[in-house]
């Protein structure tokens, strides 16, 4: 994109912002893992009140960046039943939606709730329990947590919501995205 995603603007925010307010709305308890362009988004995020990670493995790829959220979440002495991840790059994602999640997930179920498009794409936003915390903390590479969704295929749950999953991956993409999203 040829700078860093996270602040490209967003309605009367970043990205990275816009994402953070939609999850507090749900939430005080956000962690927000930080890589590639860190000394330029940090002073955006730290006038919130998240929890700052840094992945100093950032270009290995996603799988990284969630086991560095993990391992932090691990070591806080708050009881956590689950985790939600999201991603910054899918600003078309509600409120709404992640509180979908939220209550599809019971943590007496060992479950994961993913989301699900009406393309019958499944993926982030997820809800892992906690009990898969040790294995997302040693993931690796590109590949993120699919490996572990697809392992554990029984203890999946699916929330449907339409079209909000596209991701900003080019800066086409971010224009069309913005235009859906002013038009709201």
């Amino acid at each position: 994109m040829g700078s860093p995603k996270q602040l490209l603007p967003w309605g009367d925010t970043t990205l990275i912002e816009h994402q953070i307010l939609t999850i507090k709305a749900l939430t005080e308890n956000v962690t927000v893992v930080l890589g590639a362009y860190v000394e330029n988004i940090l002073p955006v995020v730290e006038k919130y009140d998240v929890n700052i990670v840094i992945n100093h493995d950032w270009g290995t790829g996603m799988g990284s960046s969630i086991a560095t959220g993990i391992r932090e979440i691990m070591t806080d002495p708050k009881i956590v039943e689950g985790v939600l991840i999201a991603l910054v790059d899918q600003p078309l994602v509600t409120s709404k939606h992640y509180g979908n999640l939220l209550a599809a997930f019971s943590y007496k179920e060992r479950n994961i709730v993913v989301s699900l498009s009406s393309g019958g794409w499944e993926g982030v936003p997820v809800v892992f329990d906690k009990c898969y915390f040790e294995e997302l903390a040693d993931l690796e590479g590109e590949s993120g947590a699919k490996r572990i969704i697809k392992q554990y295929r029984g203890k999946v749950r699916s929330v449907s919501c339409d079209e909000i999953l596209d991701d900003i991956d080019t800066t086409e993409k971010y224009e069309a995205m913005l235009a859906v999203y002013k038009n709201k």
